[in-house]
């Protein structure tokens, strides 16, 4: 059974699921990372999650209802973690979150760019981005020839890795 909330205020509420430190990262990892197995979110964590924190937020975050967990069919001892309508819901608080701290904190460039181009992109480029994530996650069927929002954002911060390599 869940234990009582500390109060029905909805900023309470969401914080109550998403206020932990590992939390949003963990959904930022698959949102705009594709990383969509434990393996993939533990070794690729710029953050350094220790292997027993996540395994704990999956679980929670599957409980919560923002993440499914199914068996991956081209692995039988891999799971696949897929966002959820809720989770997809938060697209719009990565970007304000995004230019939050672009504007208020020493952001490097390559991890910023795609918080630049989300908010450069308003909320057109989120309602765009989160159908491409209700496919990649849920099985929606998008009209062919859909540019991909992931693409352009990835593509955008491996340039910025790049020209900053080659300088």
């Amino acid at each position: 059974m869940d234990a009582p909330h500390r109060s029905g205020c909805p900023i309470n509420l969401t914080l109550e699921i998403l206020g932990d430190r590992w939390s949003l990262i963990i959904i930022r990892d698959i949102m705009f990372g594709n990383r969509r197995h434990f393996r993939e979110l533990l070794q690729n964590s710029q953050e350094g999650i220790a292997s027993n924190i996540l395994a704990d937020r999956l679980k929670r975050l599957v409980e919560r209802g923002l993440l499914t967990r199914d068996d991956d069919p081209t692995h039988k001892q891999k799971a696949i973690y897929s966002l959820t309508e809720m989770a997809i819901d938060l697209v719009p608080l990565f970007a304000h979150m995004g230019a939050w701290g672009r504007k208020h904190l020493p952001v490097s460039e390559e991890l910023s760019i795609r918080a630049e181009l989300l908010e450069d992109g308003g909320p057109a480029l989120w309602e765009d981005f989160m159908e491409e994530l209700r496919a990649r996650h849920l099985g929606k069927v998008l009209p062919p020839g859909t540019p991909s929002v992931l693409g352009r954002l990835t593509e955008a911060y491996l340039e910025v890795v790049a020209r900053k390599k080659s300088a």
